[in-house]
């Protein structure tokens, strides 16, 4: 769930739009302003994230062809690095499924079936996408997130929660499943409890560590029930040799040693190769750490510089390659695990970079008997506070096709993948929004009794006109997609008032901008009025559309005198002219679109 500080540390946990030096390293300020509070709450979480960075480390090093030791160099370094540059306050890097999936595809073609050479191929990978975020942030472009309505952030968050269910339950209950997508990790886990496969010492210790942690954090919140449920785990596969007595699935010891800085060195041929695939990698490791480091700011409430993240992403990337790790993202599994846990800034990476350390150099067999069915455990524990189930229920009650939008995200997010389900939901979000501008709201607007100003006379029936003046609003920019019904739209609110029209007045305070295919229709519409005896003129148009005007040679030619700074002083104008009185609202309605 998010966390809330007290108002004495809210300067630590709320950045401020930072400059200098510290708004290129975020983690100086949270060391400036660090509290001994924070930091057993960082060390408990720390601790606990190490139960599964090792594992996932190992795991997707091996996915691509890898010695294990490398997943977890890739693991160690862009933690510390981040947690240095990065600005936000519990995002985890690591190897991500997204990345691992391209790094492969690029790498193996070219190492033939060398590991060693795989790995210094994979470091080069790292260091050339790094080095693409940095200039994505340079460029800053992070505007990105701004793309990224709450509908598309809870169907992210949702789809990601129902994702990361259906992987654990397998480990939960015991066995594997080769599924990599959610339909087919869901076909295989229904087919192994179907077929028995369940092991039911695994699954008892699974179920007992997620009754720990949601016990403790029930009646206890302050202790750290992930902490006691993995080391309770451990300790029972230990003393009673559960790993060969009942075959329960262990981590198992890690490999040992520490990584050491080197410059990989590769043909030009393969750096061709390799630019291609690190464009891809930055693209996807870009969009996926976009959104979750803008949901877990929202969530916290604390601000995150986009452009910086991008930057220290880059930067994490860069360094990992120097030290023979392979490219990295965000994590949207340890994320929530460490959220879970207590985290509360940075530091929680750092710890458990420095566990992971110290277990490779002073005890790498000592991860030898935790179960797996207890890491499944943590995760599953974790999909609790990513679930966004109260905010969803809000869309369904207030915005109905905001949640069609947040379910198609959702449901992409869990058929198709993560960077799949964003770009779907932004797609047609970017549709909407171009559909709302391309049929905008529009109305004739009067005089009401009592009331400032003029007002749409379809939601005040009781509005008075002036003979003869037709007073038009069109709410939106006036652009090619729009023009046309632009002009239908005045041309019918003239053939529909109640009288014979003198003057058309656009109300054009909310037109934003008019491109140069709605200034040909803006002539074409003054020509055509003309010829009916039917002056156009504008009242409160913003002065950047005035320019706009000017540059196309249409200000003079509508005439510099029918554009008035008020709606009251166009209509002054008119009743000076005319020598007319308002009369009340015949019942006579424009239809609005």
């Amino acid at each position: 769930m998010p966390l809330t500080a007290p108002d004495s540390d809210s300067n630590l946990i709320r950045h401020a739009r930072t400059h200098g030096l510290r708004r290129w390293l975020p983690g100086l300020a949270l060391l400036s302003q660090y509290t001994r509070a924070f930091f057993f709450q960082d060390l408990a979480a720390g601790v606990v994230l190490t139960a599964l960075l090792a594992p996932v480390g190992i795991g997707y090093a091996e996915a691509i062809g890898l010695p294990p030791i490398y997943g977890l160099y890739a693991t160690i370094v862009p933690l510390l690095a981040y947690a240095l540059f990065g600005p936000s306050r519990i995002l985890i890097l690591g190897p991500d499924s997204a990345v691992i999936v391209l790094v492969g595809a690029t790498i193996l073609p070219l190492s033939g079936g060398d590991g060693v050479r795989a790995a210094e191929l994979a470091a080069l990978l790292a260091i050339i996408s790094g080095v693409m975020c940095i200039l994505a942030g340079l460029a800053r472009f992070g505007f990105v997130t701004d793309l990224l309505s709450k509908p598309i952030r809870h169907g992210y968050m949702n789809g990601i929660a129902l994702t990361l269910l259906i992987g654990q339950f397998p480990k939960l209950f015991g066995f594997s499943v080769q599924g990599g997508s959610f339909l087919e990790s869901s076909a295989d886990l229904v087919r192994g409890i179907w077929e028995g496969r369940i092991n039911g010492v695994s699954c008892s210790l699974g179920l007992s560590c997620l009754t720990i942690i949601l016990g403790v954090r029930w009646w206890a919140p302050r202790l750290p029930g992930l902490l006691i449920a993995v080391v309770f785990s451990a300790l029972l596969v230990g003393l009673f040799d559960l790993q060969s007595l009942a075959q329960v699935a262990v981590v198992g010891a890690l490999p040992q040693g520490l990584p050491a800085f080197q410059i990989p060195l590769v043909t030009l041929s393969e750096l061709t190769t390799l630019c291609t695939g690190a464009l891809a990698i930055a693209l996807v490791s870009i969009a996926d750490m976009s959104v979750l480091s803008r949901i877990y700011a929202l969530r916290g409430g604390y601000y995150v510089d986009d452009n910086q993240e991008l930057i220290a992403l880059g930067i994490a990337n860069v360094a990992t390659g120097l030290f023979q790790g392979f490219s990295v993202s965000s994590s949207a599994s340890r994320t929530p695990v460490a959220e879970s846990a207590g985290a509360r800034t940075q530091m929680t990476g750092v710890v458990g970079a420095l566990c992971v350390g110290l277990l490779l150099v002073f005890a790498p067999r000592l991860m030898q008997y935790l179960p797996t069915a207890a890491l499944g455990a943590v995760v599953i524990s974790a999909c609790g506070s990513i679930f966004e189930i109260s905010q969803v229920r809000r869309l369904y009650d207030l915005r109905r096709g905001e949640f069609y939008l947040s379910m198609v995200c959702c449901l992409g997010v869990v058929a198709l993948g993560v960077i799949q389900g964003i770009f779907i939901a932004v797609g047609m979000a970017l549709l909407v929004f171009i559909w709302r501008a391309w049929r905008p709201y529009c109305a004739v607007l009067g005089r009401v009794d009592g009331m400032k100003g003029y007002h749409d006379i379809t939601r005040h029936p009781e509005a008075r006109r002036i003979p003869g003046l037709v007073l038009f609003r069109w709410d939106a920019p006036l652009f090619f997609a729009n023009a046309e019904i632009f002009r239908e739209q005045t041309l019918r609110a003239v053939s529909s008032a109640p009288t014979p029209t003198k003057w058309l007045v656009v109300a054009a305070e909310p037109v934003t901008d008019v491109d140069i295919t709605a200034a040909d229709v803006l002539a074409e519409l003054e020509d055509e009025l003309n010829q009916a005896g039917i002056e156009l003129c504008f009242a409160q148009m913003k002065g950047p559309v005035k320019d706009h005007l000017k540059r196309y040679g249409l200000f003079v030619k509508l005439g510099t005198e029918n554009f008035f700074p008020t709606i009251g002083q166009a209509v002054d104008h008119y009743v000076e002219k005319y020598h007319v009185d308002w009369i009340d609202w015949e019942d006579v309605q424009l239809p609005n679109v």
